[in-house]
């Protein structure tokens, strides 16, 4: 049974992937399952937000690694990683064909490809976090440069969590890169494919995504989740739209700005999710209003 491939439907935000998926699944002739590869559906109570497909989205696929952690908890790509391929592990046992859907590409690289993950030494963390706290992310860049002019050279200075993560492991192991390796499969036979959609049709998405997320909603959730612990949350908090409505809700900005501030970002990260995959030369684009899509990609 390890030689049933792992499909991957990887995309834009708002492209279409979670439906492609449950299509592909139903198609397919033999039993197949989905791998979430979104590392915000995993939090329980972010729903509306996320677009997390509800049960009846669902198709009656199964559906793993969705609700699995409370938004106080921190989900790194290592954790990610492992629970993913348990899961495609479990589903290739089982004979049933694992599919993978995500819109990260480091999240999609970690389950698929061979990446490894240095270990974590909390109190060494800490320290840094603590740093981090006192003397900001600029300053705290500045340090990792005189460390590791090459690690700094591959985080924004505003990323304080990256410039933790990447002391931490200095610290820990002497020496840190910020550079993906070259990928190379880790689950063979894994075939990728990928939802292409124009700027200007993405755009007009993505803008009626958030509109639909206002009138479903959308504030109450965070309001919800707030009460539940989000602004502890170093990972959900910083979700798209979640970030927005926060500042909203600690009275930095207006409703109305939230909302436009919330297309602007989703905007721009689909600019950067598409960057990302493309330069991954093994994913097969079919366009995301392709007649039956999921035919193409089940042949």
């Amino acid at each position: 049974m390890d030689e049933l491939p792992v499909i991957a439907i990887v995309g834009v935000t708002a492209s279409g992937k979670s439906a492609a998926a449950v299509s592909l699944a139903q198609e397919l002739g033999r039993p197949a399952e989905i791998i979430n590869g979104d590392s915000m559906l995993v939090y329980r109570g972010m729903d509306i937000g996320t677009a997390k497909p509800g049960l009846a989205e669902r198709g009656g696929v199964v559906h793993h690694l969705i609700d699995i952690m409370d938004v106080t908890e921190s989900a790194s790509v290592a954790q990610f990683q492992s629970l993913a391929r348990a899961a495609i592990a479990d589903c290739r046992a089982r004979g049933v064909t694992p599919i993978v859907v995500g819109g990260s590409a480091l999240y999609v690289h970690a389950i698929l490809d061979q990446m490894d993950f240095p270990g974590t030494d909390p109190a060494v963390r800490a320290k840094w976090a603590a740093e981090l706290d006192r003397v900001g992310a600029p300053a705290l860049h500045e340090q990792l440069a005189r460390q590791s002019p090459s690690a700094a050279a591959g985080i924004l200075p505003g990323n304080g969590r990256r410039i933790v993560r990447a002391l931490e492991v200095i610290e820990m192991t002497g020496s840190f890169t910020s550079r993906l390796p070259e990928p190379e499969y880790a689950l063979e036979p894994v075939r990728q494919f990928g939802l292409g959609v124009p700027n200007d049709v993405l755009d007009r998405r993505i803008a009626a995504r958030v509109d639909i997320m206002w009138q479903a909603g959308f504030v109450e959730e965070v309001e919800s989740l707030v009460q539940r612990g989000l602004r502890r949350g170093v990972t959900a908090s910083r979700a798209l739209g979640y970030r927005q409505v926060l500042a909203y809700l600690e009275g930095e900005c207006s409703l109305k700005q939230a909302r436009e501030a919330t297309i602007v970002a989703t905007r721009q990260f689909a600019r950067k999710q598409a960057g990302w995959f493309r330069r991954d030369r093994r994913i097969m684009w079919l366009p995301y209003d392709a007649p039956m899509l999921a035919r193409r990609m089940s042949l």
